[in-house]
């Protein structure tokens, strides 16, 4: 389970009674799905009604990708494939022992990026995950037809069968379509979670599966989160009285900014999820908080200053794990010019986490508040849990600010334009 706690004196000040009935509401509106885009809460209860069949037959066809091909190209853009990267680098890191390499294709339009990626491919056997509700996702689409090509023009058609899995719509689409001709393997994109909650699907599983992380437990961890974060009294709800506290943060206090903070390199994956999860799910009617990120201490050195002495518009969120996945002793060096031996046989791990606890006292007795997100460890059923309290924790706080937490209408715009000005028949 996730302990949340908060650092700084600002929360002290912040009112929560104004709130107090809201929040009843709010959560009966999640818990009986009565809100505004309530047709998307499939992922409140869908862990727990996942069938064992349908887990196992995404085990089994994991199993068969790894011992038949040598990596395998997940193609999505957004919640297609950010819960994903995020579970696989937060676990298996960026340099895995695994030979069996995870590439991410059309999540993109950039021509170097797909150049190079393609580059790499030439050689390689590889199966193909194509992840897209309607299969006609520019980035994405564009991407697959690229990888097709190649495969055909190296190993034939009929080698796409067996290579290519489709998770899409159970039956409509491009992609459906495509895949019931071509006769892929398909999984099933839930008509009532949203991609950015789909990591929880055959969306986030496949590719997790085949990365060699246990997807039983990262549903068990889910399951457990379905559990903890349901009580509707969000002073007893750690994901309701998280997401509770950051909208007063941003309505009392008039911060701007929630900055994603962690203190492991592979774990940045889990923040650019988390800034489309709150980014997409609030950003609308003029209102919400700005997602950033950063990972510490790296960031220390570029943004520390700003976030120690400039202006007052940002908060931090810190996602902390107790323990790591793996450690390191700085050695004993004899002639010590870099003057460290005061370090000599302590674990890295130690000298993070000491890094944390002086940067968490520097900023919050600056001026910018902090909420402690600790776990146990990047573990499946822990990250499984984690995920889950941030899905509640963002319906929670958009419900809060009175947005459909659950549509993005905003994002169409950017692509009529590019539609218009690229000649697509029919585009406006």
């Amino acid at each position: 389970m996730v302990h949340y706690s908060r650092h700084g004196s600002v929360f002290e000040s912040l009112d929560y009674s104004e709130i107090d009935k809201r929040g009843e509401e709010v959560a009966r509106k999640i818990q009986q799905k009565t809100g505004e885009g309530n047709d998307f809460l499939g992922w409140l209860d869908y862990a727990s009604k996942l069938p064992e069949e349908e887990i196992e037959r995404i085990v089994e066809t994991a199993k068969h990708i790894r011992e038949n091909y040598e990596a395998l190209v997940v193609i999505g853009i957004g919640g297609s494939y950010l819960g994903a990267r995020a579970v696989i680098e937060a676990i298996n890191g960026f340099f895995p022992d695994d030979k069996f390499e995870i590439i991410y294709l059309g999540n993109t339009l950039s021509s170097t990026y797909t150049y190079q990626v393609l580059r790499h491919l030439k050689d390689k056997r590889i199966a193909v995950n194509v992840i897209s509700k309607s299969g006609t996702t520019t980035e994405s689409a564009v991407a697959f037809r690229m990888v097709k090509e190649r495969l055909i023009e190296r190993f034939g058609k009929e080698y796409l069968k067996d290579a290519i899995y489709a998770t899409t719509d159970d039956t409509h689409g491009a992609l459906h379509a495509e895949a019931k001709k071509e006769g892929y393997t398909t999984f099933v994109i839930p008509d009532d979670i949203g991609g950015r909650f789909s990591v929880i699907t055959p969306v986030g599983l496949l590719p997790i599966a085949c990365a060699n992380i246990d997807i039983r437990e990262f549903i068990r961890g889910v399951r457990a989160g379905e559990k903890a974060y349901s009580l509707s009294d969000y002073h007893k709800n750690p994901a309701y009285l998280y997401g509770a506290t950051r909208y007063l943060l941003y309505s009392q206090k008039k911060f701007s900014t929630e900055m994603f903070i962690s203190y492991e390199l592979q774990d940045k994956m889990i923040e650019e999820w988390l800034k489309q999860l709150f980014d997409e799910s609030e950003g609308k009617d003029g209102k919400a908080l700005l997602c950033a990120s950063g990972v510490f201490t790296t960031d220390l050195h570029s943004m520390g200053q700003f976030i120690q002495q400039g202006s007052h518009v940002l908060f931090e969120t810190i996602i902390k794990e107790k323990h790591p996945i793996a450690d390191h002793i700085v050695p004993y060096d004899e002639e010590n010019l870099d003057n460290l031996n005061y370090l000599a046989g302590k674990r890295l791990s130690y000298i993070n986490d000491q890094a944390f606890q002086a940067t968490l006292k520097a900023h919050t007795e600056g001026h910018s508040p902090a909420n402690v997100l600790e776990i146990e460890k990047m573990d499946p059923y822990n990250l499984g849990d984690l995920f889950y309290f941030f899905f509640r924790a963002t319906a929670f706080s958009a419900y809060l600010l009175g947005v459909n937490p659950f549509n993005q209408p905003g994002v169409e715009i950017y692509k009529k334009n590019m539609f218009k000005l690229l000649g697509k028949p029919g585009a406006e």
